[in-house]
């Protein structure tokens, strides 16, 4: 099995690789091997009825599938580089942006056309904002929605599907270098290549650094993102959803001058499961058809933890505070933010008493018994700065999810044309450690596929 080019991993960074290639040169031999499976088949089995919460998966199809962790995702691709990942420094600004603006012109291309694109250009909330300590960053916020993220999704791959070879349920157990370029070792066999992508994402960070360790490609530690992803009635949230979908608001913590952000929001969304190499943490979604839609929004709450020495393992600090909950909890743990204030542990009847109801079946319990008091103060602590530009945010009833961990892989040393110590083995996307968003990881993926289509 011999090819132009492998690309390992089909998250949006790989994808977005091949559409590129097979635009730019479509003689060129193309494969994609994916650890999980196809879109069509990417099913999770919690259903609500008969199985409510994880039952850990071999391959999580939350995760992992054609499409990547962002796959059912609410579809959202910030167009900024003041957040999302520092493919900036790589490549600039302005480059950066148009390939942003170019991914975001291939999605409307193919089903995305009649969404929305939110902006906080012009915003009085801004101010607002400002007036209460909180920082409102700057984004264009092209809002797909779960379902027509995979519409976009599933047209791309038919696109694609004919032009070049896809191999799904076929993980990467080795990558080698050899004399004229690389060779990757699966289950059933190997491939060989001239030029390789490695596009793994979040998931695939223990891979990632097993093989920078393997090549002797360098490394530096990353930050892991730990905290709860809250629920609440979607009206105290409308005035700021309606008119931006997404605020990406940072907040510096008085007591330890920690920063606090909002992720990933969600108006009229849902609350959902994730397995991490069998680590299952929660996470958010939502729809652009009104239908689907339900009477709550979510988002994360995240502190950044950053290690250096002697400790440097983020991921390992990340992964053992989500193991305490999955011990407490047998999965994701919630609270009313009224209990947690109080010094006690949620019950079922206290929250079906509650004026919001939950989306995610989740086991009552403390969270103070799981995040770190440093954590769990700069949480309690932004709540409260939200609270006075969206009142209610702090009521008793607020539900609290945990633990929400953000996973980043080691940050993998690689040059302006986003390639490593060997010639023509490049790492992008997320599981670079360099882009943390859709946006980013797609626009690294074309710029690969262009410096590739240059080089051959």
């Amino acid at each position: 099995m011999k090819y132009d080019v492998i690309i390992i991993g089909a998250g949006p960074g790989g994808i977005f690789s091949a559409y590129e290639l097979m635009k730019k040169k479509p003689e060129l031999k193309v494969a994609v091997f994916e650890g999980g499976a196809a879109l069509e088949e990417r099913h999770c089995p919690i259903d609500g009825e008969k199985v409510k919460s994880c039952i850990k998966c071999k391959s999580c199809a939350i995760m992992s599938g054609f499409g990547g962790a962002g796959a059912f995702s609410d579809g959202k691709y910030n167009i900024t580089n003041d957040f999302g990942g520092t493919l900036y420094e790589y490549i600039g600004k302005k480059k950066a942006l148009e390939l942003m603006k170019y991914v975001d012109e291939i999605n409307t291309s193919h089903g995305g056309a009649d969404t929305k694109m939110y902006s906080t250009a012009g915003t009085g909330l801004k101010k607002i904002c400002m007036q209460n300590k909180l920082n409102l960053l700057d984004a264009s916020v092209r809002h797909l929605g779960t379902d027509i993220n995979y519409i976009v999704l599933g047209n791309i791959y038919e696109e694609l599907k004919n032009k070049m070879d896809f191999y799904f349920h076929t993980p990467i157990q080795k990558l080698k270098v050899t004399s004229d370029g690389y060779q990757v070792i699966f289950a059933d066999g190997t491939a060989e290549c001239k030029k390789c992508i490695v596009s793994v994402g979040r998931s695939g960070s223990k891979w990632m650094e097993s093989v920078c360790k393997e090549l002797d490609i360098p490394t530096k530690s990353n930050r892991v993102d730990i905290g709860v992803r809250v629920e609440l009635p979607a009206v105290i949230f409308a005035e700021l959803t309606d008119e931006l979908y997404e605020s990406k608001i940072v907040y510096h913590t008085e007591k330890f001058e920690d920063r606090v952000r909002t992720f990933c929001m969600n108006p009229y969304g849902i609350v959902v499961n994730e397995n991490t190499n069998g680590i299952v943490t929660v996470n958010g979604h939502s729809f652009e058809d009104v239908k689907k839609r339900t009477e709550n929004t979510n988002f994360a709450l995240l502190v950044a933890k950053h290690f250096s020495e002697p400790f440097k393992d983020s991921n390992g600090y990340g992964e053992s505070i989500a193991r305490l909950s999955n011990m407490l909890g047998g999965g994701v743990i919630v609270q009313r933010f009224g209990d947690l204030e109080r010094g006690r542990r949620s019950t079922v009847k206290r929250i079906e008493e509650g004026t919001v109801r939950p989306t995610l079946a989740a086991t009552p319990g403390d969270l103070s018994l799981v995040l770190p008091k440093r954590i769990l103060d700069g949480i309690i602590e932004m709540i409260y700065a939200l609270d006075k530009i969206a009142p209610g945010t702090a009521n008793d009833d607020t539900l609290l999810y945990g633990v929400e961990v953000k996973f980043y892989n080691m940050e993998v040393a690689i040059n302006k044309n986003l390639e490593t110590k060997y010639e023509g083995l490049y790492v992008i996307g997320d599981g670079s450690g360099v882009t943390h968003s859709l946006s980013h990881a797609s626009a690294s993926g074309v710029f690969v596929a262009d410096e590739i289509a240059e080089k051959m």
